[in-house]
């Protein structure tokens, strides 16, 4: 019933990255290195924080679902990617696209909210170490990770019902690689005004809501780390935030500039989509591993397990 309206286009065409035939074989065999290099670093995080029992803390629960996150949202997009570069005909379904744009909006809110909720987590633990324990509590850190899934998937799926009854145009030609909600609304002939004013309100709650926790959470832990009169100790202290610090400007900064930029099929948002849904999935176990002395002892534990059980 749903796609009744769709009768007339049954199919899009995801022109993908590039139009040149000799420029794609690079592009897959780029690509298949990165999300070989995603899926394996978010399942060694993944693998290590279960297997590790020092790394049974709130941190690192939240760090888990940020690792199992980024192979969703990897997995959404890639694999379509990998096969449109090696494709002649490079079509996907009116109902492959929706379901697409979905996991990609549901997933994507989701580690926003995620990441504005591991801001809370580095509070708590810097600013009241005495009390983390208590504050952090294994009830609340389930509360606020599934909260987190609930609201992204809210939101997703209010914004993809929206665009069940839409009429898509005669040129169903998508400027890009993967079906993401402006674009997919840009290939509409029907008024997609309460399309848009849900979609801003969604960016809104995203961005501003969740940038403003982030930012009380950090003003309260750059406040802490200066009053610390040790510069070694607050140099310590501040290590610990640095890595979701790094998280936080990679996601968010591509994020919502690919939602909020106008849909035009511009290099700009291949880019900013290519960041946001490849790149910082591969760079957050990287960054998470290097710069955590904690994960890199874990990594090491479970290694010398793992050779230990192979030798025997």
């Amino acid at each position: 019933m749903v796609l009744r309206n769709h009768s007339a286009i049954t199919d899009f065409i995801l022109l993908g990255l590039s139009d040149y035939p000799h420029v794609q074989p690079l592009f897959f065999m780029l690509f298949l290195a990165i999300y070989l290099l995603t899926v394996m670093g978010n399942l060694m995080m993944l693998l290590v924080i279960r297997a590790d029992s020092h790394l049974h803390t709130s941190m690192y629960f939240f760090l888990g679902h940020l690792s199992f996150l980024d192979l969703c949202i990897s997995s959404v997009t890639v694999p379509k990617l990998l096969e449109n570069l090696l494709s002649k005909t490079k079509t996907i379904s009116v109902r492959s696209c929706l379901a697409q744009g979905f996991f990609v909006f549901f997933t994507g809110g989701t580690e926003i909210l995620l990441l504005s909720v591991m801001a809370y987590d580095r509070y708590a633990a810097i600013c009241h170490p005495l009390l983390y324990g208590q504050i952090m509590s294994k009830q609340l850190c389930m509360q606020l990770v599934w909260g987190s899934w609930t609201l992204g998937f809210l939101d997703a799926l209010i914004n993809i019902l929206l665009t069940l009854n839409l009429v898509f145009c005669d040129t169903p030609i998508i400027h890009h690689f993967s079906c993401e909600l402006p674009t997919i609304l840009a290939l509409s002939c029907s008024d997609i005004s309460r399309n848009i004013t849900v979609l801003l309100c969604s960016i809104f709650l995203h961005a501003v809501v969740t940038l403003f926790l982030i930012f009380i959470s950090y003003s309260r832990i750059i406040s802490t780390i200066l009053s610390i009169s040790s510069t070694s100790g607050s140099r310590k202290t501040f290590s610990t935030c640095s890595s979701h610090l790094t998280a936080v400007s990679l996601f968010y900064g591509s994020a919502f500039l690919r939602y909020l930029i106008p849909t035009s099929g511009s290099p700009l948002e291949l880019i900013f989509s290519v960041q946001y849904s490849v790149i910082t999935p591969m760079l957050n176990p990287l960054i998470y591993s290097l710069k955590n002395n904690d994960v890199k002892a874990a990594l090491r534990r479970t290694l010398g397990k793992h050779l230990q059980h192979i030798r025997d």
